[in-house]
């Protein structure tokens, strides 16, 4: 199985109802997006003057780059197919890909804050809220999920089950005979240039011509690179923090039995 989402652009009003959803459902600070929609154009195109919009999300690639890249030290899970009940053992960090549905996840609770996978996605589809930053953390990572503990339940995506133009499409693209399947066969792309190519399941559809060309012109050309010293350096500052606490607290301590004692030789 393969999940994957279609977005179709001739539906498509720009009301902005799936960033809501999204953000009530999954109570996603003001200042971040899980999904976003950008208005592209009025510009010329080969076909003339076109507009239209680009709802952008996590494309849940095929090689996603924000796996490899996670320094979180890893942990066995165990994985189970929803369908036949297979499970299947594996070590991830604190993202990864599931090997049943093949959609891209996070343990926010394992989740060092240090940035990698947000800089390493090519769509800018991650962040980092750095206000949950604490002791074992300078932040956490936050992305689309598509929705899967609602999907688990047999509900659709919040952004699907609110857009009131039926303009998202979310199914197993392995099924031949779903929606999303058969919007592929018409024509339905993901946004990819000749640098970048991740094998996106979230997928675009549009009958004209100057729409998909705007849309194209809104995919990443270049892949990010990410240093590998990144979970080296967070660590290292999260020790740091942590010290300079301990000795902090460590000194208030002295100070305050500094104190007790010259009240008892007094």
């Amino acid at each position: 199985m393969q999940y994957g989402m279609i977005i179709d652009l001739d539906r498509c009003v720009g009301c902005h109802a799936c960033v809501i959803a999204c953000k009530a459902e999954w109570e996603i600070p003001t200042q971040f997006d899980r999904n976003w929609v950008h208005r592209l154009g009025p510009a010329r195109t080969s076909s003339g003057m076109a507009a239209t919009y680009y709802p952008g999300l996590c494309n849940h690639c095929e090689n996603p780059p924000c796996v490899p890249v996670c320094p979180a030290d890893p942990v066995r899970m165990i994985f189970k197919d929803a369908q036949s009940g297979e499970t299947l053992t594996m070590e991830v960090a604190a993202t990864w890909k599931d090997p049943f549905n093949g959609t891209v996840q996070v343990d926010r609770d394992r989740c060092i804050g240090c940035g990698a996978c947000r800089d390493a996605c090519p769509y800018n589809a991650r962040f980092i809220d750095e206000s949950l930053a604490d002791d074992t953390c300078l932040g956490k990572v936050d992305k689309c999920s598509y929705c899967m503990p609602r999907v688990a339940q047999g509900l659709e995506p919040a952004c699907v089950q609110t857009c009131p133009a039926g303009a998202r499409i979310f199914g197993n693209l392995d099924d031949p005979d779903s929606e999303v399947s058969r919007y592929v066969k018409k024509g339905a792309v993901g946004l990819t240039s000749t640098a970048v190519q991740t094998g996106p399941h979230t997928m675009y559809y549009g009958g004209k011509k100057g729409d998909m060309e705007l849309l194209m012109q809104a995919a990443p050309q270049k892949m990010p690179k990410v240093s590998l010293r990144r979970g080296l350096m967070t660590r290292m500052a999260l020790a740091a923090r942590n010290r300079i606490k301990e000795i902090g607290l460590l000194g208030l301590a002295g100070g305050l039995l500094s104190r007790s004692l010259r009240e008892d030789d007094d």
